[in-house]
């Protein structure tokens, strides 16, 4: 763009100034509208080719418009965005639904494992009946009823077992 060009562009633009602006508020909010004019006129500077004069409130305001259009499309696709986020990381379970960082810290990790060799050595010192109890019933998942008939002892035999290896872990647990 020649100098006179870009001259007659400035001078363009500050005549139209009060009006864009007063156009762009009408239709955005005013931090967003004054965001608009500077994306509008560093595109001006930019041009390859000058714009023609004779036009020149027109183009103005059709550029202006464009680049609101473009904002409006980009908060609406951010807005969706969050919203689908929010959505995949709120409890909805809980009242006042907060989001909830469903992955583990390293520390609640680290003490997650040691737990589960605490449990898995208290499980393999436990006598042999509670022990298996336990794995029927707490592992694989069976009732003291499933438990009883494949064992073949009495549903009182199999929650004996059960109150053995329960206070066992607890005590190991504790320690």
């Amino acid at each position: 763009m020649t100098l006179s060009a870009a001259i007659a562009l400035e001078q363009t633009f500050g005549m139209y100034n009060m009006d864009l602006r007063r156009f762009l508020n009408s239709r955005i909010d005013t931090f967003d509208a004054e965001d608009i004019l500077q994306d509008l006129w560093v595109r001006l500077q930019n041009m390859q080719q000058p714009i023609n004069l004779d036009n020149a409130r027109s183009y103005l305001y059709r550029a202006a418009s464009n680049l609101l259009i473009d904002r409006v499309r980009e908060k609406r696709r951010r807005m969706h965005r969050e919203r689908r986020w929010h959505d995949f990381h709120t409890d909805f379970s809980l009242p006042d639904t907060e989001v909830v960082d469903r992955a583990k810290s390293v520390e609640e990790e680290i003490i997650r494992r040691q737990t589960l060799l605490v449990l898995s050595a208290a499980v393999s010192e436990l006598p042999a009946g509670a022990r298996k109890v336990f794995t029927l019933h707490k592992i694989d998942g069976l009732s003291h009823a499933d438990v009883a008939a494949r064992l073949g002892i009495s549903r009182s035999g199999v929650e004996k077992h059960m109150a053995v290896a329960l206070k066992h872990l607890k005590l190991a647990l504790r320690h």
